[in-house]
């Protein structure tokens, strides 16, 4: 499928208090398309809003798509609900949703000792950088081929691959890989290096609660 026939993912990369406009938060349609109109679910903060107007170089669009770096106005939302790393979807199709935990499969590049299970490094996300806890090696595979090679490994070194589960330190919103690419890989940070890369096989969402609809949103 094509990134517009996709549902829509908008990872955030700033937001703007805008006199006599409102909020307005900023960012890049990875996948779907972005209308004005539309109600949109902002993850993980949960929570559920209309779009009033959608602009890129201060001309009005009717629709914004994959590739748009685009504002975008919405309604009854403070500039201190949402941020950074919050990621913008459809509420009617497919809305993202916080991440309890995900499966990932992750390539150690340069590391100086060892990764052991506990390890609670910065992953960067699309837009969000959060740390992230390797909570269980769940095996060591072959980088080129991706055959098994090793269930539950003490540890990683540089050179490695391996299959881990990743429970993130604060709420978060990421995709596996196949569905949505651009939301399904990320870099490991540490010692102000990157010490790994990795992808996302899964992803465990996080049972949503009732989260805050606007006015705007219920009338849409």
């Amino acid at each position: 499928t094509r990134p517009t026939d996709k549902p829509l993912r908008l990872p955030l990369q700033d937001v703007y208090k805008i006199g006599g406009i409102g909020t307005v938060p900023v960012g890049r349609v990875e996948t779907g398309v972005l209308r004005p109109g539309m109600v949109v679910t902002f993850a993980p903060v949960n929570i559920t809003t209309e779009v009033k107007s959608v602009e890129m170089h201060h001309e009005a669009l009717s629709e914004a798509l994959p590739g748009d770096n685009v504002g975008f106005n919405v309604k009854n939302v403070s500039v201190k609900d949402i941020r950074r790393g919050n990621v913008c979807g459809d509420s009617k199709n497919d809305p993202p949703q916080e991440a309890a935990q995900f499966v990932a499969q992750v390539i150690i590049l340069n590391h100086p000792g060892q990764i052991s299970a506990g390890y609670s490094p910065v992953i960067d996300c699309h837009t969000a950088h959060i740390a992230c806890k390797f909570a269980e090696l769940k095996e060591k595979i072959d980088r080129r081929s991706g055959k098994k090679l090793e269930d539950n490994p003490k540890s990683l070194k540089s050179g490695d691959a391996a299959i881990v589960d990743m429970v993130p330190g604060k709420p978060m919103c990421v995709e596996s890989f196949s569905q949505y690419p651009p939301l399904g890989r990320f870099a490991v940070r540490d010692m102000r290096q990157t010490v790994a890369v990795g992808v996302i096989k899964n992803v465990e969402k996080k049972a949503a609660g009732a989260g805050k609809v606007t006015k705007s949103a219920q009338k849409a």
